[in-house]
């Protein structure tokens, strides 16, 4: 995240050991997913307890880094008559097939809108459509993959203007007055989920799929006598078709313009 000066990411809260933080940016070491023996199981109280917890930190850290690698926002001088949304922080463990926590996920949301927002409608797969789904590729002997967008609503541009108070912990030391402009959607907002429906929307018409002319969260794509069928509930996409070739080349062409997970054969989905 940059300000408009090319300053750096907001500075934790300086009360974190040295060794946890750097000195400059803020940014803890190694940060990214916690997945060793050593993940806390309990989650935080408070931003406070989670700042002193090096592994919180470097999940929060992760957040923001996915921030600014998806240009989320620009740390600006608040306009006249500026009323910034509130930020807070969420914290989840994540567990494994064992019960045990593998995973600590942080994520920022939007606390409060300050303005309204028109079209926030986006349309969500009924749980009967993909059974129908379901029961169709399996009679055409399809093999369903299955793949989640990392941080889905993040990807969704957003034509407002929309200013957030810098996260909790994560003030600039240099600028604690500035508020970030918004340039894509946030976790919270009212129109993230259509913002995100519209990109991913747009993206599946480029390459080429129709879009289902009663279900719009189901996509067909025909090529050379193939077909490629692909259902998104959200930020989970469900995929399948004729030709192996075809279904990799969607697998592929999805991870360059978006991170995502690729889960393999659909096994489970929705509790279906």
């Amino acid at each position: 995240m940059s300000s408009d000066d090319g300053g750096p990411l907001p500075t934790p809260s300086s009360s974190l050991p040295r060794q946890q933080a750097h000195a400059e940016s803020g940014l803890a070491e190694d940060a990214g997913e916690v997945t060793s023996e050593i993940v806390p199981s309990r989650q935080p109280r408070d931003v406070s307890h989670a700042l002193s917890d090096p592994n919180w930190v470097n999940a929060m850290n992760e957040e923001l880094e996915n921030f600014e690698k998806n240009h989320i926002w620009d740390l600006v001088e608040p306009p006249p008559n500026c009323r910034p949304i509130g930020t807070k922080w969420v914290f989840k463990n994540k567990q494994g097939e064992n019960g045990m926590v593998v995973r600590n996920k942080v994520t920022l949301v939007a606390r409060k809108e300050g303005i309204d927002h028109e079209e926030t409608f986006a349309p969500v797969a009924r749980l009967e459509a993909i059974r129908i789904l379901l029961a169709f590729v399996a009679s055409k002997g399809f093999k369903l993959q299955q793949m989640d967008v990392k941080s889905a609503f993040l990807n969704g541009f957003i034509e407002e203007d929309i200013y957030v108070r810098q996260p909790p912990g994560f003030e600039s030391a240099k600028f604690p007055d500035r508020v970030f402009k918004f340039r894509k959607a946030l976790y919270g907002l009212k129109q993230a989920p259509r913002a995100w429906y519209a990109r991913l929307k747009s993206f599946l018409l480029k390459f080429g799929f129709v879009i289902g002319s009663l279900d719009k969260t189901l996509f067909l794509l025909s090529r050379g006598g193939d077909t490629l069928i692909v259902q998104i509930y959200v930020d989970d996409i469900i995929f399948g078709g004729s030709s192996h070739t075809l279904v990799s080349s969607f697998a592929e062409q999805m991870s360059r313009e978006f991170e995502i997970s690729l889960m393999g054969e659909l096994q489970f989905f929705l509790e279906l």
